[in-house]
């Protein structure tokens, strides 16, 4: 018996895993079925639903999707990836066997973000420079101590994330550029991998900047899928417009971080 034989979950040492689901729907074989026997399997399927939504910190989403690239989406969080296999297997036959046809999945998991500010990066930049506070002074302890909870607050939310029931889940994948062939002219090289941390930090609080403005529009949930899948991230946007959703990622691309390195 081999070691993943042995170990009874698989929960990661810091985060959980996300999947992202999407299927067709194979018309000829759930038209083989009498009114009956599609109740049945409805009914079925949506016992599989509410018996994984009901399965500790986990969440699934079902989702219509408003392509013909798909008919059916789930996006599925939960921190043991023996249940997000067995999840998904379930799901897959919930309707019947050949009834659903898997035509995408993505697998990430919840991360910390690497340029998450400081709380020296705070009290330097923000109480001392910006407020003109005193390090030390109760006015400074005060600030530093609210600014604590609130990134407590904010890592708990990216890794161990309680998503919304909103109306609309968009999903993409993406990676940042590593050159690949590509120079900017007499502005070097456009690989994201080669620059200092200070640089990256420095876009990526722009890119941040832009996301705030749409507070209350969007939510997000950004995973990390290095190793794990096609690409670097995951990127899940929650809203109730459509429009919201094209907005921010129309907007987005003229911040320097995308326009460089997306």
């Amino acid at each position: 018996m081999n070691s993943i034989d042995q170990k009874e979950t698989l929960v990661p040492e810091e985060g959980w895993h996300v999947m992202h689901l999407y299927y067709t729907v194979n018309h000829q074989v759930w038209e083989q079925y009498n009114a009956e026997e599609k109740t049945a399997r409805t009914d079925n399927f949506k016992k599989v639903v509410a018996s994984i939504r009901g399965h500790q910190d986990t969440q699934l989403f079902t989702q219509a999707v408003a392509t013909p690239k798909a008919d059916l989406g789930f996006m599925l969080i939960t921190p043991d990836l023996r249940d997000a296999v067995k999840f998904e297997k379930q799901l897959s036959i919930a309707l019947g066997g050949g009834v659903l046809t898997s035509v995408y999945s993505y697998l990430s998991q919840t991360e910390r973000s690497e340029y998450t500010t400081t709380s020296e990066q705070y009290g330097a930049e923000t109480l001392e420079k910006e407020e003109g506070l005193v390090k030390g002074s109760a006015e400074y302890e005060e600030g530093l101590k609210t600014f604590e909870k609130r990134m407590e607050h904010y890592l708990q939310h990216r890794l161990y994330p309680v998503m919304p029931d909103w109306e609309i889940i968009c999903f993409y994948p993406m990676s940042k550029r590593r050159n690949a062939g590509f120079e900017a002219k007499n502005e070097g090289s456009y690989n994201w991998y080669s620059l200092e941390y200070a640089e990256r930090r420095k876009l990526m609080a722009g890119h941040a900047r832009t996301g705030r403005t749409y507070s209350g529009k969007i939510l997000q949930l950004i995973s990390g899928s290095t190793g794990l899948d096609t690409h670097e991230w995951g990127v899940s946007l929650f809203a109730h417009d459509l429009f919201q959703i094209k907005a921010i990622v129309y907007e987005m691309r003229f911040d320097e971080v995308s326009a460089r390195f997306g």
